[in-house]
């Protein structure tokens, strides 16, 4: 299997964060990850409203997110089980994660 790529907090960028979050889905996901009480295997979060999202572009999903820093994901045997790096990137650019998710947040609301 190959290594799984995950940037150094130094190396996070805010564009690859806005890059990440700017599809209604990826967010979707990201947001259930951040609240999940443990960290979630990926077929927990594979649904987004009324519609599951196929496996092939979940797992494009996930690798975005994770080249983006803002997921640390870990093989738990067949599993591959995804966790926040919110404090890391709020050390990073206070502030950031919360204003996006507010934002999607009134967004979602709204429809």
């Amino acid at each position: 299997m190959r290594p799984l790529l995950h940037p150094a907090k130094e190396d996070i960028q805010p564009e690859a964060i806005l890059h990440a979050l700017s599809d209604p889905d990826r967010a979707a996901i990201f947001i259930r990850i951040v609240g999940a009480s443990c960290a979630p295997a990926c077929s927990a979060v594979a649904t987004v409203g009324d519609r599951v999202i196929p496996k092939s572009s979940l797992s494009n999903h996930f690798k975005v997110l994770r080249e983006a820093g803002l997921i640390r994901s870990e093989r738990c045997g067949v599993e591959m089980r995804n966790h926040s790096r919110c404090e890391e990137i709020d050390e990073r650019f206070p502030g950031l994660l919360q204003a996006i998710m507010t934002a999607y947040a009134s967004r979602t609301a709204g429809r």
